[in-house]
């Protein structure tokens, strides 16, 4: 049993420890010697840290990117100097140096990083500008992630603007501040001569920092986007954030989005702002990423935060974090005005269709696809489609089933905005992340049914869509065609080269799967015709064709035998492919003119407008 004085002398004991802490001054300038070369020169400063030895961590993978990068592989001449002497170094774990400080209270670490991928998860730099992905630049002393820290950015000085979600330093020039190591690490910055903008909407001030050039329209995106802002604030009733930044980068042909706290960085392409389809994909993805504000960013799987940096952190509910964020997309996009009825129900119908139309989706659940996002959901090979869904197109699938299910059930009272909006509170409450069988529980308080059989089909099992019972619900009647109707496939494709198409993927069961054709075999003619007499009236080639797009193949007939010479490992055989029709389908959602009163009132709560 503790006494008077020992519970003094502890007391007394954390009290030091946490003053010692607070002493601790974590500070770094970013500068650009070489933007040409793809360099950033970093210095890190720590005071008040007096050890033996001090442990300095570099993350491995970005909170939202599912997949350990090893950003440590791109540090250069690590060093590190302690009351001004240089010290020892030595590399102690992959992403770990140690710094034999010998108990001095200020040191000094020197690194260079080589920022040369492009993406909205990794960092890039060029003598245009530099994208810094914090988890690809900074480092953390070990143990000390709550830590507060500074960073000042010295931009090229052909730059001359900084634009991230940190918190200016007052009286200071590009510096800013971070109350932790999580919040520095989910705030991407980017230095340059960013085309700049701002509108406010929720009574939020939004700046847009745009990249790369483009045809957009600036007055017309700080409508159309605010309207999106506005959307989504009603669904869940409050908005977390007073400033919030959109890093756009626009190139030939660009995509992608990560969520962060109060920022996201998009990928779009530059001169597709003027085209109807290509302004309501980049519509579509603001409205992906700012409903990551609440979908994952604050409504969270329970895995996902406090992060660990080193390792994986596995979660079931990526079906929910990025799934139902898809399906809402779509909702976003009608509620705005910028789909009517009939393009959000072609829309959704076509998100079943993916799934319908994926092999794999019989082969693994929502759950699973969520937990092995990071051995397969970001490294799919030749097989992937075959063994595999993306927990994004299941999850859609399932946001769509869930929320008629509420809604039916409810007779339009309720609806999955009324879950997710309870689940954010809850999160918000707790101060922590939600597990499935909270969530589970959420959806079955709101609808007020059990979601028990649901569950098991459609998170944890593989049964198929019952898309034609949900859709009825709202008084909408699905058609399916055949994709290719009256048509033959061989479920291959492939890569022209120099020595003929080499097969890059098969489908399951088609007729080159049951043949034996394989990935890596070389065609070199089809029923003794040569490939390149085969392609002969193509006019176009592409490098990337279906063994289905060669006009002599497109003759067939289903059921015809097409012969196939091949050479695979160096030898030349023979394979023949019995053509079978084609297994993938079209989807057709269409308003019954004789709905029902109850299922009007189904589609109108679905729509929301």
């Amino acid at each position: 049993m503790f006494n008077k004085k020992s519970i003094l002398s502890l007391v007394l004991l954390l009290t030091c420890i946490m003053a010692a802490k607070a002493q601790v001054k974590i500070g770094f300038e970013v500068s650009f010697k070489e933007p040409q070369a793809h360099y950033a020169e970093v210095q890190m400063n720590i005071s008040g840290l007096a050890k033996d030895y001090v442990d300095v961590k570099m993350p491995v993978w970005t909170p939202g990117s599912y997949l350990v990068r090893e950003f440590e592989k791109s540090v250069e001449e690590f060093k590190a100097t302690a009351a001004g002497k240089a010290v020892k170094v030595e590399k102690v774990r992959k992403n770990t140096w140690r710094i034999f400080s010998a108990k001095a209270k200020d040191i000094q670490v020197n690194y260079r990083v080589y920022a040369f991928e492009i993406s909205v998860r990794t960092a890039f730099i060029d003598e245009s500008h530099a994208f810094l992905s914090p988890t690809a630049i900074f480092m953390h002393p070990d143990g000390m992630i709550k830590s507060p820290s500074t960073v000042k950015i010295i931009p090229f000085n052909t730059w001359s603007k900084v634009s991230t979600g940190l918190t200016p330093v007052a009286g200071e020039q590009f510096t800013y501040k971070a109350t932790d190591f999580d919040i520095l690490y989910d705030s991407p910055i980017e230095v340059g001569n960013q085309d700049t903008f701002e509108f406010t909407a929720a009574g939020v001030r939004h700046e847009v920092a745009m990249y790369g050039g483009g045809n957009y329209d600036k007055e017309k995106l700080k409508v159309d986007m605010a309207k999106i802002v506005e959307k989504e604030t009603a669904v869940y009733g409050e908005n977390p954030n007073k400033y919030y930044l959109f890093i756009v980068h626009n190139f030939l042909k660009g995509g992608g989005g990560l969520e962060h706290l109060n920022s996201t960085t998009l990928g779009a392409s530059r001169n597709a702002y003027n085209t109807a389809e290509g302004y309501k994909g980049f519509l579509g993805l603001v409205a992906h990423e700012y409903h990551h504000l609440w979908n994952v960013k604050r409504l969270r799987p329970i895995a996902l935060g406090p992060f660990d940096y080193d390792n994986e952190n596995y979660t079931t509910n990526l079906w929910v974090a990025e799934g139902f964020t898809s399906y809402y997309e779509n909702k976003y996009l009608h509620r705005a005005g910028f789909t009517d009825v009939n393009e959000f129900l072609k829309d959704l119908a076509g998100g079943v269709g993916t799934v319908l139309n994926t092999p794999g989706a019989k082969y693994q659940s929502a759950a699973s696809s969520s937990y092995d996002a990071w051995i397969i959901g970001y490294r799919p090979n030749e097989n992937s489609k075959n063994n595999s869904i993306s927990y994004y197109n299941k999850g859609e699938v399932i946001g769509i089933l869930m929320d008629l299910e509420i809604i039916n059930a409810t007779k339009g009272a309720k609806s999955l905005d009324d879950v997710m909006k309870a689940m954010y509170l809850q999160c918000k409450t707790l101060k922590r992340g939600y597990t499935d069988a909270e969530f589970k529980a959420m959806v079955e308080k709101i609808s007020g049914i059990s979601f028990t059989n649901f569950w098991a089909k459609y998170v944890n099992g593989v049964d198929d869509v019952e898309y034609v019972k949900y859709f009825g619900y709202a008084g909408v009647d699905v058609s399916t065609e055949n994709a290719t109707p009256g048509k033959p496939v061989t479920g291959a494709s492939g890569q022209l080269t120099n020595d003929g198409l080499a097969i890059t993927a098969t489908v399951r069961n088609s007729a080159a799967w049951t043949s034996g054709l394989n990935v890596n075999d070389i065609v070199l003619s089809l029923d003794d015709t040569s490939l390149s007499d085969a392609l002969s009236t193509v006019r176009l080639k592409s490098p990337m064709i279906s063994l289905d797009a060669i006009p002599l193949v497109a003759k067939k007939n289903i059921g015809d035998v097409l012969k196939l010479k091949v050479k695979r490992d160096g030898l030349e055989k023979e394979i023949s492919l019995t053509l079978k029709e084609n297994p993938n389908v079209r989807l057709k959602a269409t308003v019954n003119e004789n709905a029902t009163a109850a299922q009007k009132a189904v589609l109108k709560k679905w729509t929301g407008v």
